[in-house]
């Protein structure tokens, strides 16, 4: 089945649908693009600018229990915590690399559109 399919129904109670939220979400993304290698939480957050320690935190936690990551404590003082890929985890690497490579090729055309669009349609009470 391919996704030009009109068989294809995207239920409500679809096992993907909830896995697709997770690895979709944007801050989700950026965490397993910056794992490359083990690294420590303020690291992680140093590299993501705008994170908040909640957001973060939140976002570890859910790729943690998705097994997409692992969380080793560090025996130093104060005690430390370093996240890593798994093996599950480092699958995504080649469509993320993917996406992100895309991402990047067509940002300007995808800003220009966006302009012309806003441009053209009056803007949304608020």
């Amino acid at each position: 089945m391919t996704s030009s399919d009109p068989g294809i129904v995207f239920r409500s109670d679809c096992p993907s649908r909830p896995i697709l939220d997770q690895i979709a979400d944007k801050w989700s993304m950026m965490v397993m693009t910056i794992l490359d290698e083990p690294r420590r939480f303020n690291e992680i957050k140093r590299r993501l600018d705008g994170v908040t320690q909640r957001v973060l935190t939140q976002t570890l936690r859910r790729l943690e229990r998705n097994e997409m990551i692992v969380r080793r404590v560090l025996a130093t003082s104060p005690v430390g915590v370093e996240y890593s890929r798994t093996p599950l985890g480092e699958s995504l690497r080649e469509p993320f690399d993917r996406l992100y490579a895309w991402t990047v090729a067509n940002a300007d055309e995808i800003q220009a559109r966006q302009m012309d669009y806003d441009r053209r349609e009056p803007a949304p009470n608020r």
